[in-house]
């Protein structure tokens, strides 16, 4: 019986002895962290920023009401091209055309009217012409009769001639002067009735511009009951019908909206940026476009504008306009001019782009989930035996933040601080810190969060449900 016991005392001790040297096997086992890894490699980077929006034509006008009164035609339907100055609609103008026949009878009436005073004017200097001849005619005849009087006047005085030839020759003499001096009042009656005259004439002209004035108003006027196409392009709006009633210059109301013409010869791809990704977009920078209503194509762009205003992204007012601070988030509008824009493109149909905003060949690079940010005191390796001093919120060395990368080294897990440049897709551009094929830790995110700086860790590149390749 006692031995027995002793038999039994011993199997238990080789049991208490065995599970201890396994338990201890595996905490030991269990220390070792399981870890995804991957080799830094060199690779093309492309650093894009995604941003979605609408398709818009570059330039587009709306063409409003410029006077009250019922649609009586249009000329054109939404998806027609049209040339500059057509006309594409026409308002009620009764009053109007009335007007403009009216003026038309006006403006005809003042030029007859001056018309006449210039033949008048015409007329009299004809008149004034004869009777300046006939004063030079009769200056003439008065040197003539005034020589034949001195001569006679000589003889007379010699005895030559009788008394009577004498005063005759003098009353010829006189009468010529009397002749020219009624021909000089005459010529100077007829210079005052022409200089009246002409005061006329410049009267009925003056009458003549301000009622041609008057026609070009009433034209204008009447010309905007026409609605005509400011550029060539497309109708690609058209909210109104015939017969209603259509007033100028209302905001907000459809009434003062005839129809959109939009230039179709340059299509943007208009989106929202984010307020962290603007400061990297550039004018110039190309871009890939993906339109919802076109799939499985991607149209090649770049970026011609780029807004200064920030935009709520709740309200899609500027910032400027809010009355009130606000830190929500914020977008800015960029503008992309589409290379080759399909035919069947339409302005509104949602897109998305994908601007290039630096590029990098053969960088070293590393994957996104990679890296991890730690406290420089949380990187002081753990020593078996000591415990481990937590953080002194007032320690600014131990608290500093690095960014950086756990790396396999000798089995265990070392921190490299990282100095990165451009963030591709799924990479991230290493400028110091790593070497080609160094092996990194990429997973899992679990791990990657919780590793501490020196820990053991083993390699499990295999991947979840994976089957092991049959020999």
């Amino acid at each position: 019986m006692k031995r027995k016991w002793i038999i039994w005392l011993g199997i238990l001790a080789v049991l208490v002895i065995g599970g201890g040297a396994y338990a201890n096997f595996r905490m030991k086992q269990g220390a070792i962290v399981a870890v995804q890894t991957s080799k830094v490699t060199r690779q093309d980077l492309a650093a894009i920023v995604t941003a979605s929006g609408e398709i818009k034509p570059k330039n587009y006008i709306n063409i409003g009401a410029n006077v009250q009164g019922i649609l009586t035609a249009i000329l054109v339907k939404e998806g027609d091209r049209v040339r500059r100055d057509q006309v594409v609609a026409r308002i009620e103008a009764v009053q109007a055309v009335a007007d403009v026949n009216a003026q038309k009878a006006t403006v005809a009436s003042a030029l007859a009217d001056s018309a006449a005073s210039e033949a008048s004017l015409k007329a009299m200097d004809d008149a004034i012409a004869n009777a300046q001849a006939t004063l030079d005619r009769t200056k003439t005849d008065l040197e003539r009769v005034r020589l034949n009087w001195e001569r006679s006047a000589k003889l007379y005085q010699d005895k030559l001639i009788a008394r009577q030839d004498y005063e005759q020759k003098k009353a010829e003499f006189e009468s010529g002067g009397a002749s020219v001096r009624e021909a000089e009042t005459k010529v100077e009656q007829m210079k005052a009735q022409r200089a009246q005259g002409a005061a006329q004439l410049s009267a009925t002209q003056r009458r003549v511009t301000q009622q041609q004035a008057n026609q070009e108003r009433f034209d204008d006027m009447l010309a905007k009951h026409n609605a005509t196409a400011p550029i060539d392009g497309v109708v690609t709006n058209l909210p109104v019908r015939v017969g209603e009633t259509v007033v100028p210059g209302v905001q907000n109301s459809a009434a003062s909206t005839i129809m959109t013409i939009a230039d179709m010869s340059v299509i943007t791809a208009e989106v929202k940026v984010d307020e962290t990704d603007i400061v990297n977009v550039k004018l110039g920078q190309s871009a890939d476009i993906t339109i919802d209503a076109i799939p499985n194509k991607i149209f090649k762009g770049s970026v011609i504008e780029i807004g200064n205003t920030a935009i709520l992204r709740s309200t899609g007012l500027a910032a400027s306009q809010s009355a009130v601070s606000s830190q929500e988030a914020k977008d800015f509008k960029v503008v992309i001019a589409l290379d080759n824009p399909p035919d069947e493109i339409r302005p509104g149909l949602s897109c998305t782009s994908k601007i290039i905003t630096a590029t990098k060949s053969k960088a070293i690079s590393v994957p996104v989930q990679a890296m991890t940010v730690r406290q420089r005191g949380d990187l002081e390796p753990i020593v078996p035996g000591k415990e481990v001093v937590p953080i002194d919120p007032h320690d600014k060395t131990r608290k500093e933040e690095l960014q950086g990368v756990f790396i396999v080294k000798d089995g265990k897990a070392q921190f490299r601080k990282l100095e990165t440049g451009i963030t591709g897709t799924t990479d991230i551009e290493v400028l110091t810190g790593l070497n080609e094929g160094d092996e990194v830790i990429t997973g899992s995110y679990k791990v990657i969060k919780t590793l501490r700086n020196e820990a053991k860790v083993k390699v499990d590149n295999k991947v979840p449900g994976a089957e092991p390749a049959k020999s």
